[in-house]
């Protein structure tokens, strides 16, 4: 068995694309019309098409459920704020610092899927790394293995050495 995709239920096609495709910048493997699939593992399905898939009523697909998010990082999550902001989105919460020093963003797509942008670790380590925390005191502060903690403070030096 192979893993294909996350299917997300949208109520107006045009609008899930936009948001998914010009604010986060995924790229469409295949778009049958009523369903839109990205070559990074997302799908999207018209409500009415999925209604029928299930054989299920109207009022059984609800929006808004806040039990999962579609996560994204994003290298430079400073310029992202400010598109983001230039959408509108609703915020499921202000941008914040998770307890191992990583900045993430949590926002609603237009059908109300919770959306999770954050910096990547490697990032975060670096930047820990770079203001002088130890290779152990990083570790521990980000939750990661002291190898892979290692490894970026060797690719950080080389890439301080160029």
């Amino acid at each position: 068995m192979k893993y294909n995709a996350f299917m997300l239920v949208v109520s107006d096609m045009e609008k899930s694309r936009a948001f998914y495709e010009k604010l986060l910048g995924l790229k469409v493997a295949m778009d049958l019309g009523v369903n839109v699939s990205y070559d990074c593992g997302v799908a999207l399905q018209t409500k009415e098409t999925w209604l029928e898939f299930i054989d299920k009523p109207e009022n059984a697909v609800c929006f808004g459920g806040n039990d999962k998010e579609l996560y994204f990082e994003e290298d430079d999550l400073d310029g992202f704020l400010k598109v983001l902001e230039s959408w509108g989105a609703a915020l499921v919460r202000p941008m914040f610092t998770q307890a191992w020093g990583q900045r993430v963003i949590r926002f609603y797509d237009p059908d109300h899927h919770i959306i999770e942008v954050g910096e990547p670790l490697s990032l975060v380590i670096k930047r820990f790394l770079s203001q002088g925390l130890s290779i152990e005191a990083t570790a521990e502060r980000t939750m990661c293995p002291l190898p892979y903690v290692q490894f970026l403070a060797k690719e950080l030096a080389e890439e301080i050495n160029e």
